[in-house]
């Protein structure tokens, strides 16, 4: 992959729900178990946490898919954490460190979601995966959180 072909990803939703119910569906148990096929995220989210996406998988019901560090977070608003695929994927993957930032804001009645998934290494080889992966995730966050009932992967 060329170095020109790795883009800043930024995806921007509406959802008819609160920020406290988007916030939930994106940390609570429930909401992450519903729309990340059962994995759970694992975290204290606090500035300088670790934090992982954890559950079933190549490596047993406990292997981790996604991992990082807590950057930023405040409940209902933001949560941003550097970004590790888990090794499950690939070989060499601690070597590609990207960036995701969930922004949460009140539109009227309704919220506007927005994530950034950022400072991507140009070699790092879940880019591809991961463009089309988002719209899938976010798809199904809104309409868990809109209907009670996640798409179905």
């Amino acid at each position: 992959m060329a170095a020109n072909d790795v883009k800043d990803l930024y995806y921007e939703f509406y959802v008819a729900g609160t920020p406290e119910q988007v916030w939930e569906a994106l940390v609570s148990p429930e909401g992450v178990k519903a729309v990340y096929a059962g994995c759970v995220i694992e975290s204290t989210f606090e500035a300088g946490a670790s934090i992982q996406y954890v559950g079933p998988g190549n490596l047993g019901d406990r292997t981790v898919h996604v991992y990082g560090t807590i950057l930023a977070c405040e409940p209902n608003k933001t949560l941003s954490f550097t970004h590790y695929v888990g090794e499950s994927y690939y070989e060499g993957q601690e070597r590609y460190e990207s960036r995701i930032t969930y922004r949460i804001e009140p539109a009227g009645v309704s919220t506007k979601l927005m994530l950034t998934h950022d400072q991507w290494h140009e070699e790092d080889p879940s880019y591809k995966n991961t463009v089309s992966a988002w719209w899938f995730l976010l798809s199904s966050t809104k309409t868990w959180i809109e209907t009670g009932k996640p798409l179905t992967w």
